[in-house]
């Protein structure tokens, strides 16, 4: 292991967002630590992701506690790293992680109960060898457990000093007012809510959720942003023997790769073109055209891949045509 002495000049290059109404700023891109910071992936192939994003001026860095694989695997390598590179830099980067998946066995190992988010936390700091993390999320709705339990946990883990702001995740709209409302009441407001936003799922605009956090004061974080690739180059003439779909296909599988998807993907990629980027940068620049958004959470799986993605900063604005050229692809194609 090299010794790490970020780059002087990582502040030059990187766009910073307002948070909602908050005063914290943003990175344009944030790092994910969903894929390829867990045991089946060499430490140093980690290492260098992270070293190349932190250069990059990437200081958001998105966990949680079931990243790995295997779960808690993420944080525990992040711990390692903070120690390892990080550790004069910690006031630099802004730490999140979540908690309300699968963790343990039992009846308080998952969901949104004050139970599983107090001891998920305390088990996420201990990974991460931090005494705080500056971001702590209810990562999904619980249907069972009472919101105000849930938000008044949130409450009271910004109130321990173990979280400096709280945000929700993939929870519905009226549960995500009511959380909004919760926690502007008590003193601890949402900081940001996080949904899945991107080209071929825009349900985040459609229902409402995206204006929503804009209207009580929130920042708003978008994940999967490239579709888990379909949003790239990668599926233009088949599959690929190293590709997602052939070697994990939990999350993207071969008969979501349909004719009517593929042909929307063609499309996109000429239109690209025409503007003179990948079609990769053009999504992740789509997703930045909503003055709503706040961050996109990219996933890499080496620094060359984190650092093509950095493209998007630079890509020009879209002309009214091009917006009402992709949605005529997304809907008639």
């Amino acid at each position: 292991m090299s010794e790490y002495n970020p780059s002087p000049s990582r502040y030059d290059g990187m766009t910073y967002r307002r948070c909602g109404r908050s005063g914290v700023l943003l990175p344009a891109l944030s790092l994910g630590f969903w894929h390829n910071f867990g045991e089946v992936t060499p430490e140093e192939q980690s290492r260098a992701i992270v070293r190349a994003a932190f250069d990059a001026g990437i200081t958001h860095f998105d966990l949680a506690n079931n990243y790995g694989p295997q779960p808690g695997a993420a944080e525990s390598r992040l711990g390692k790293f903070l120690h390892d590179d990080f550790a004069a830099h910690r006031d630099e980067l802004f730490i999140a992680t979540k908690a309300a998946y699968d963790m343990w066995a039992g009846p308080y190992g998952s969901w949104a109960s004050r139970k599983h988010l107090m001891a998920s936390l305390d088990q996420s700091l201990e990974r991460l060898q931090l005494d705080y993390v500056d971001l702590f999320y209810c990562h999904r709705y619980d249907p069972a457990t009472p919101l105000d339990e849930t938000l008044q946990a949130l409450v009271d883990i910004v109130h321990s000093g173990k979280a400096l702001y709280v945000g929700l995740s993939r929870w519905p709209l009226e549960a995500a007012r009511f959380g909004f409302d919760y926690l502007r009441r008590h003193d601890v407001p949402c900081l940001i809510y996080q949904g899945r936003m991107n080209l071929f799922d825009q349900a985040p605009k459609a229902e409402g959720t995206l204006a929503a956090a804009h209207e009580s004061g929130a920042g708003f974080i978008s994940f999967s942003p490239l579709a888990q690739g379909l949003l790239t180059d990668r599926y233009l003439n088949g599959i690929p023997a190293d590709s997602r779909i052939a070697h994990d296909p939990r999350f993207l599988k071969a008969d979501m790769l349909t004719p009517e998807t593929l042909s929307r993907i063609h499309a996109l990629n000429d239109l690209a073109a025409q503007r003179g980027e990948a079609l990769a940068t053009m999504a992740l620049s789509w997703i930045l055209h909503h003055s709503e958004v706040t961050s996109v959470i990219i996933g890499a799986s080496s620094p060359e891949q984190l650092r093509r993605n950095l493209a998007c900063l630079d890509s020009p604005d879209f002309t009214e045509e091009e917006m009402e050229a992709i949605q005529n692809i997304l809907n008639h194609s």
